[in-house]
């Protein structure tokens, strides 16, 4: 019975840590995209990266102190991780919604311009904003919103299996 113990603890760890390294090539994709590649993320882009910093420290230190931390503990971790990317499918497919206009985005990237002083338009050189409703970039239809939400999909389907490991005893 120990043995079987054992193996769902280390096949739920090897789930959290392809969780984590999944998550982690994701934002550092993000990243590269904007760095290397030119793309210039727009204020939902920039959101939909929060659930990834917090997400990846909080599975790498899972990993770490896997067998250091009480069971429990552990668990309350790995659900908090689940909610955390649970969020983060929520913001890819609320961006992914507004690219294709099913719903409005927030004004400050997808406004009409409506209430705009004479005093704001003083900073328009100045200011650049990038739209949340027109994607930059489109590979078999969908894009980065919409992949993000397909990854955080995969990243939530593997903690969701380390969670169901942790709680077979």
């Amino acid at each position: 019975m120990a043995n079987t113990s054992l193996l769902n603890t280390q096949v739920s760890r090897a789930f959290m840590f392809l969780a984590m390294l999944i998550a982690l090539l994701t934002i550092l994709g993000a990243w590269g995209f904007e760095i290397v590649g030119g793309y210039v993320p727009c204020e939902l882009c920039l959101g939909q990266r929060v659930p990834y910093y917090l997400g990846v420290p909080l599975l790498a230190l899972l990993v770490i102190l896997w067998h250091r931390l009480p069971p429990f503990v552990r668990l309350m971790l790995s659900l908090l991780g689940l909610v955390i990317f649970l969020w983060s499918i929520y913001l890819g497919v609320f961006h992914a919604g507004v690219e294709w206009k099913f719903w409005p985005g927030p004004t400050a990237c997808t406004g009409t311009g409506a209430d705009v002083s004479f005093s704001d338009l003083n900073s328009l050189n100045s200011a650049k904003v990038v739209p949340c409703d027109q994607p930059e970039f489109r590979f078999l239809w969908l894009s980065f919103a919409g992949y993000n939400a397909l990854i955080s999909l995969l990243i939530s389907w593997l903690i969701g299996k380390s969670v169901l490991g942790q709680l077979r005893k």
